[in-house]
């Protein structure tokens, strides 16, 4: 079996979809994509395709070697998020070449289903207590929130206090068993987010995620120090290798590799499988499309230390398009009690919806990020 073409779509709301056709009829699916910088990526995609056309797709391993090691120059977001999404379609051409679900090839299922979160509450929080009450309702058993506005290195007790109120709010609406994730979105500084993991400790949340930077990961100990919530991690870090200090000094309880990011499919199971040798949790970072949750999935199926998995239905960033759109039978992922099953169909096991793939990819997208700035006119952390 041989590589002979590929395609791109860039579709609504902010996603980029690569197809990979074969010589025998057998097609898959990827979500290469950096949000915000999904054009970028898909150049990225175009130039590392150059090697991949004529070969064998089943050879995941080397071709994942090759794409990381021959260029030299290794890592980062753009070039990491073109390898995931090309290892995910490869993953989903072996699935359907075998008649199997990716995870039967990693080492068969450890579970039926995994919890999910649902987010609420959007960029600059607000409604969270109403939000989470409906979330509960409809069956969610956890949800996840950005945790604060922008924040200064040192900033207002207001807005400590404010943060406070709103979790305080939704534990009075949902009661106390209910998972509550609190992400700092990397949005606040060292002194700001110990006074914050201190104050919210009270509401037991679930986890504090992205308490500061990844790039002061220095400070996670410290802050770490302040409080007993779980802290977790890891959306912005790419390979094993981005994960190996972090585990190594024992600073994260959860970590969360995106599979459009970290590398893929193979790749995040070796990050969950150094994960597990250190006592660590794993949640993957899904807020893009079904690839990358249906990729995530598999994963979840035959990794024991996942524990919780993100996806974007409803997420605030889906605006025009949502999480099911692109799929021929949205029911594959179905929630149930706050759960979703793990697809069972071969390769990825979800088929996507190509016309309406190549329909909206008319229109394509051109997402940004806002930029904040602080009232002094500072850049601000989004």
């Amino acid at each position: 079996m041989k590589i002979t073409n590929f395609e791109l779509y860039q579709v609504p709301p902010r996603w980029l979809f690569l197809k990979i056709e074969t010589d025998e009829g057998i097609s898959g699916w990827g979500e290469p994509v950096v949000e915000g910088r999904s054009h970028t990526v898909e150049a990225a995609v175009r130039e590392l395709m150059d090697y991949l056309i004529g070969k064998d797709p089943r050879k995941i391993e080397d071709h994942f070697q090759v794409l990381y090691r021959a260029g030299f120059y290794r890592g980062g977001p753009i070039l990491m998020s073109a390898i995931s999404g090309i290892e995910q379609a490869l993953w989903d051409i072996k699935g359907k070449y075998y008649n199997m679900p990716v995870y039967e090839m990693l080492g068969g299922s450890v579970r039926d289903n995994i919890q999910v979160y649902s987010w609420i509450g959007g960029d600059r929080p607000q409604e969270v207590g109403a939000a989470a009450k409906e979330k509960a309702d409809a069956g969610f058993r956890a949800i996840k929130m950005n945790g604060t506005e922008e924040m200064n290195y040192i900033d207002s007790h207001e807005k400590v206090e404010a943060a406070v109120n709103r979790v305080a709010a939704i534990r009075e609406a949902v009661g106390s068993d209910f998972g509550i994730g609190i992400d700092f979105h990397g949005r606040v500084h060292k002194a700001m987010a110990k006074i914050l993991v201190k104050e919210l400790e009270q509401y037991r949340p679930m986890f504090i995620e992205e308490p500061v930077l990844v790039e002061n990961l220095e400070a996670f100990k410290n802050i770490a120090s302040y409080t007993t919530t779980p802290i977790a991690t890891g959306e912005r870090n790419y390979t094993r290798w981005g994960f190996k200090q972090m585990l190594m000094d024992g600073i994260v309880d959860i970590i969360q590799p995106d599979l459009s990011h970290a590398g893929g499919i193979l790749e995040v199971k070796k990050i969950a499988a150094m994960a597990e040798t250190f006592d660590v949790a794993v949640a993957p970072h899904a807020p893009l499309g079904p690839i990358n949750l249906a990729a995530s999935l598999q994963v979840d199926a035959c990794t024991p230390n996942c524990v919780i998995q993100e996806q974007s239905l409803g997420i605030h960033y889906n605006k025009g398009s949502d999480l099911l759109d692109y799929l021929v039978n949205p029911s594959v992922f179905e929630y149930k009690d706050g759960n979703v099953s793990i697809p069972e169909g071969p390769g990825l096991g979800i088929e996507i919806n190509e016309e309406r793939v190549k329909e909206a990819t008319k229109k394509g997208h051109s997402w940004k990020n806002p930029v904040w700035r602080h009232d002094d006119g500072t850049v601000a952390e989004w």
